[in-house]
């Protein structure tokens, strides 16, 4: 489903000497230590071709996440850690990690292995045929879903994503998804319009662009945590 609108020329994905990475992935952390090495080994298996990074910002989890990333990073310079003291919040954790990094695209995932990262080099290849902004992952569009969610859980997040569509600029089936990935101008252009509060940073950023986003959703089922 794509809404029509045009953000500047796409980013060239250019890997070579002197050319440090072409994706970051944004994964905000509390409390999520133990799943930061498998998630890793999943990234890895998922984009073996691709020149990513990494950036797990963590909100000063109190079970060692940040200690963790530091160690395991010290082994792998795809890992980085960026620990946050006296914040918290998704929205704002991820506009930090984007902050951080120089990537041409950008792409947001969570730590606790729900999301499919299998799905992030056809979110890449969408990106980068340059007739898309952002996809993302969607459980609304046919073939996505969720996993072992109790039908009172479906309910609910039904009637948030209804309410979503109100203030949403985009048509699209999932604006509450927290697993997408965009071209960096489309992050930039919107950040400082963005409002930083709770936990729903794509309906932030979508409400938030100054231009409409050209969008595709592709379907993704949650898994169990």
């Amino acid at each position: 489903m794509d809404a029509v609108a045009t953000v500047g020329a796409p980013p060239q994905s250019v890997t070579g000497p002197g050319i440090t990475t072409v994706l970051t992935i944004i994964i905000p952390t509390l409390n999520e230590r133990e799943n930061i090495e498998p998630l890793v080994a999943l990234l890895s298996e998922a984009l073996p071709d691709t020149a990513w990074e990494a950036i797990i910002v963590d909100d000063d989890s109190r079970d060692g996440t940040s200690e963790h990333v530091r160690t395991l990073a010290r082994r792998n310079p795809r890992v980085r850690c960026l620990q946050r003291i006296g914040r918290r919040g998704l929205a704002t954790a991820c506009i930090e990690g984007v902050l951080a990094s120089c990537s041409p695209y950008i792409a947001v995932i969570d730590a606790d292995l729900q999301h499919d990262e299998r799905l992030l080099p056809r979110m890449l290849e969408a990106l980068e045929s340059g007739t898309i902004d952002l996809v993302i992952g969607s459980r609304y569009v046919a073939g996505g879903g969720f996993g072992d969610w109790s039908n009172d859980r479906i309910r609910i997040s039904g009637i948030a994503t209804r309410l979503a569509h109100f203030i949403c600029k985009a048509e699209i089936a999932d604006p509450l998804s927290g697993f997408f990935m965009c071209r960096r101008e489309v992050f930039e252009g919107a950040l400082h319009r963005m409002s930083g509060q709770g936990f729903k940073v794509l309906l932030d950023l979508l409400a938030s662009s100054p231009e409409p986003v050209r969008v595709r959703e592709l379907p993704y089922r949650f898994r169990e945590r």
